[in-house]
């Protein structure tokens, strides 16, 4: 009787939990073989026929659960939570304020209903979003990507609120009310082309301050527009807007290439002229230094000449000078030998005339005419120098 009762236990376990008897882990099997034991009504009495509630409502789920995979899931007693959500219960309709980490967890079937919650990074996708512009165009958003969280500490309250599906109210109804709104109170221009890279910023603004007002648990942490879909006829309007554009940046640049370009040439023709006119002064400055090594070189070969010839003339005055006092001394001696004294009626000699240096003048001041003018000037004045009594014949 125990064998055909464990049988029966056996084959109710592989058709209530096909995926625990595919397993092979047999210790999971006498776990829940042990749970079905304990929730298994005691055997009727002999004779009598028993039908209590129990197993009459037994019975029906197990009818029901061959048509609907959805009381399957409320007559397990097994369950798992994937990583990355948690698990929240219902009981009778009732929100349980029991959240269960990832994992294995027992419930209780058909009295206990349970759901995964998503608490990790989730991206939602909203597509075909009708909206008008404010000029009346009618365009349309085929897709929008909210990035959004779930806090793990306000599942509770979230669910409480708002359901499951708690998406639906604060990112799809609030993604198309927003573009809508948006669309509303500006031209298509500005929502196509001028602040278009703003929408999402100004989408993702409007979504969190709501958030965090009315179920701070989520958490938005981007939003990603497409680009809308407009009239054909508009569409290619704005494409010869943008080709014209592009045709006016390039012209732009080509001119601003072509200012580069002079500006390279003038900077390359001034420093070839600074180049150049650095050359022209260092030649003239050699051709200065020469000039004035040749002027100074002339300068000692003057005063080297002049201070020859002034030696020369000095001898030669000297020599003069000797004779001419050789023959005073001479014609002195003779007027003395012939009785006449060197002076007449008691006055100076007439042929001695103290001053008079016209006998003691040098005779060859000729040779100075030879010589250039400004060679000629700078004897004579060392000449009248040494010789202050000195006129020249002329």
């Amino acid at each position: 009787m125990e064998q055909q009762q464990e049988q029966e236990r056996d084959q109710h376990l592989r058709w209530k939990h096909p995926r625990i008897s595919a397993s092979g882990d047999p210790r999971l099997r006498r776990f829940v073989r042990k749970k079905l034991k304990e929730q298994q009504p005691p055997p009727p009495a002999e004779g009598r026929f028993i039908c209590d509630h129990h197993r009459v409502f037994l019975s029906s789920s197990y009818v029901a659960f061959q048509s609907s995979s959805t009381l399957s899931n409320d007559l397990t007693i097994l369950h798992q939570v994937p990583e990355g959500h948690v698990g929240v219960y219902w009981r009778g309709g009732a929100l349980l304020n029991t959240i269960t980490e990832p994992g294995f967890h027992l419930k209780m079937p058909l009295i206990t209903q349970f759901e995964p919650i998503q608490v990790t990074l989730q991206t939602d996708q909203v597509r075909d979003i009708p909206c008008g512009t404010k000029g009346g165009v009618r365009i349309n958003f085929e897709k929008i990507e909210v990035v959004t969280r779930l806090h793990k500490d306000y599942v509770y309250e979230t669910l409480l609120n708002y359901g499951v599906q708690y998406d639906n109210t604060w990112i799809y109804d609030k993604i198309h009310h927003e573009i809508n709104r948006f669309c509303s109170a500006h031209s298509l221009q500005q929502v196509y082309i001028d602040m278009f890279d703003q929408i999402d910023e100004k989408m993702k603004d409007a979504l969190q301050g709501d958030c965090a007002r009315y179920a701070p648990g989520i958490e938005i942490i981007s939003v990603r527009v497409t680009k809308p879909t407009i009239p054909e006829s508009i569409m290619h309007k704005f494409e010869q807007l943008e080709q014209e554009r592009i045709n006016v940046l390039i012209s732009i640049e080509k001119q601003k290439v072509a200012e580069k370009e002079a500006e390279t040439r003038k900077k390359i023709a001034i420093i070839e002229a600074e180049k150049n006119a650095h050359v022209s002064k260092i030649l003239m400055q050699e051709k200065l230094t020469e000039k004035d090594i040749a002027r100074m070189q002339e300068e000692i070969e003057n005063q080297t000449f002049l201070a020859q010839e002034k030696s020369l003339a000095d001898a030669n005055f000297y020599r003069t000078d000797e004779r001419s006092r050789s023959k005073q001394v001479e014609a002195h001696r003779l007027a003395n030998a012939n009785g006449r004294s060197g002076e007449t009626n008691g006055g100076p000699n007439p042929f001695f005339r103290p001053g008079n240096h016209s006998a003691s003048v040098p005779n060859n001041i000729q040779f100075i005419q030879k010589f250039p003018h400004r060679k000629t000037s700078m004897m004579l004045q060392v000449l009248f120098q040494q010789c202050p009594g000195l006129v020249l014949p002329l």
